[in-house]
Formats: structure tokens, sequence, C-alpha cells
């Protein structure tokens, strides 16, 4: 009992101390609140919002499907130009694409010809001008084939093929991105704080004060590992409940109080690993070196960052069996109703994927 109370008291001193340090302050509160704000809204794999004009010449029935065809949240409502004008606009910076369908376009479809329909994409948006492309592909080209099976012009198809994507209807990027970027933030400041720790006190010449104490190195390596880890799973649970459920509007699928205990035990992973660092490191500037030559190759192959299947065979095989590749597949997210919780997720608890079993 006497030995938890000098943990206790030991880990106030790191809290003390870690509340003076107004650049490890920083640091944390840029991870758990801009960090993952910008991480999950700064890359989009789909389109959203983009702005979208027709020059329709043929007004047909067909034309207007075809200009209807556009609705939110990926574009805009669509804007109704006049033929020819489209590069202008487009330099005006007005619209990202502009469709131009030639007059006689449905008459030349009736006919069996094959019209063209042009389309301008405004390229200095280089991956929405991209994903867009496609996306403006398969929208005409599924709204020409409706057109053309229900006039009799081509025979239905003998098996329909519907797409129905479970879990995030809409594709949102940000659902996913977020809780990733929330539990990739997770690993850095833990162990930068648990290493930074450390050599402060070491730097200060306090360390070897505490050694000369009544206390034994567990006491002082436990102390440090239960501060940090603390105060990061309350900044993990505080993130979690105010940046992603308020203002990212990410659906929390499953127990919250199971991602903070799995959290949990993987912060006691992640500070052991700063302690064990640190003990390694001569200053900070070593500290931070070894951190980026160790962490980041863990994360880099979870399966958060870029997909197990796209690894080469032999580090699929190799790295498949590590912890955090085994984690991360463990916590794929589901919807509303299911029992699983996470994302695809970088490095979700090592030690809780036994327990998923």
């Amino acid at each position: 009992m006497q030995r938890l109370s000098c943990i206790f008291w030991l880990g106030l001193k790191e809290m003390m101390s870690l509340r003076r340090d107004w650049v490890m302050m920083a640091l944390l509160v840029w991870s758990f609140t801009l960090a993952p704000i910008m991480e999950a809204t700064g890359v989009a794999s789909s389109v959203n919002n983009a702005s979208i004009a027709f020059a329709d010449e043929d007004n047909s029935p067909l034309s207007r499907a075809l200009a209807a065809a556009f609705f939110p949240p990926e574009f805009q409502p669509v804007v109704q130009i006049l033929p020819g004008s489209g590069p202008a606009h487009m330099d005006a910076g007005r619209f990202l694409f502009v469709v131009a369908v030639p007059p006689g376009f449905e008459k030349d479809v009736r006919a069996g010809r094959v019209p063209e329909v042009q389309v301008l994409i405004d390229a200095t948006a280089m991956e929405q001008a991209g994903i867009g492309a496609n996306y403006i592909t398969n929208i005409l080209a599924g709204e020409i084939r409706r057109f053309a099976i229900g006039a009799d012009l081509v025979d239905a198809p003998l098996i329909g093929v519907i797409l129905r994507s479970a879990f995030n209807p809409n594709r949102d990027t940000v659902r996913f991105a977020g809780i990733v970027a929330l539990i990739g933030q997770i690993m850095w400041p833990t162990t930068i704080l648990t290493g930074a720790a450390m050599i402060r006190e070491r730097e200060h010449g306090t360390i070897e004060h505490l050694l000369a104490m009544p206390i034994a190195s567990f006491d002082i390596a436990a102390a440090k590992i239960w501060t940090n880890a603390g105060v990061v799973l309350v900044a993990a649970g505080l993130s979690l409940t105010f940046l992603m459920q308020g203002s990212l509007g990410i659906g929390i699928a499953g127990s919250k109080a199971l991602f903070l205990l799995g959290t949990a035990l993987f912060l006691f992973t992640a500070t052991a690993l700063g302690v064990f660092l640190a003990t390694l490191a001569r200053s900070m500037a070593q500290f931070a070196l070894l951190v980026m030559l160790i962490v980041l190759p863990m994360l880099m192959p979870s399966g958060g960052e870029t997909p197990i299947e796209g690894q080469p065979d032999w580090a699929r095989s190799f790295f498949r069996h590590a912890t955090t590749c085994r984690s991360a597949r463990r916590s794929s997210s589901k919807a509303p109703g299911s029992r699983r919780y996470g994302q695809n997720s970088r490095g979700w608890p090592f030690s809780v994927s036994p327990f998923l079993r």
C-alpha cells in the first residue's frame, strides 16, 4: 500500500511538471483539436459541393434529365449557362465543371448514332477534378443508358447490379478519416510526453535525487506511465465526444467505454515505449529521432495509412503478425447497431486485440 501511495504522489508531481511545460501542453491541445480536424477534412477522396454548369443546346427531355441527375451533396445545384460561355465562366472561377450538350443530342441517340457530350474541367483543383471526372462520366452514362432502355433502343440487362454502401451510405470520407486521425494522434503525444518527462528530469538532475531516495526504479517509471497515459486518455475522450461527435458530426457505433478501455491498454504500451526510448537517448534531439525511426514504421504498415492488401507479399506476411496490424484489422467500422468499434484505425490498441478474437 505504501508503494502505491508513493507511485500516486510521484504521478502528481509529474502532472505539476507537465502543467508548467507550455510547449508540451500546446502539443497536447494541438494533437487532439486541430490536428484531427485537418487530417479528417483536408484530404477528400470524393466529390463534395462541386460547382457545375450546363450549356444545353438541345433542350430535350434527355438533356434535361442529364442536368437533373446532379444534386447535393456531391454537386451544387446545376446552373444553366449560354452555349459557348463555358470557358469564360471557368476562367473567372465560377464553375469547376461545365457540361455542354450539343443540339440534336436526343435525336442522335434515338437514331442509333453516337453523339458527344463535352465536359470542361478546371484542373487547378486537382483532386476534385480527377475524381469529379469519373463521377460525371458514370452519371451521364447511367442516365443515357436508362433513357435508351426506356425508349427500347437497347435491351435491358439480364441482371441488375445494385450497389449499396453499408454503414456509410453517402461515402463520406470525414466519417471514416476522423476516427482514424484521432487514433493516430494518440500514439505520437503519448510517446513524446513520457519520453520528454524522463529526459527533462535527467537534464535537471532530479532523476538522480529520486534514485537516491528509498523508492525503486519501477516506482519512477510507473508514475510517469500512469500520469501521461491518464492525461492522454482524458484528452482522447474529450476529443471523441466534443470534436468527433460534436464538431464533425460523426456517428459512433459501439461502446465508447470499450474504446476508452482499449485505449488505456494501448497507452500502457505507448508510454512504456516512451520511457524505454528516453533511457537510450542522451538528449531531446536524439529522442525525437528515435521516435521517428521507431514509431513511424510501426504505424505505416498497420492498415491506417495504406491498405494492408496493397503491400508486397513479404511485407504483408511479416507485418500481419505485428500487434499494430492485428489491432487495425479488428477495429474496422460498423454502422449504428453494430458491436464493433473503430474505423480501419492505425495502431488501435495493441493489447486489446486478443480480447476481440
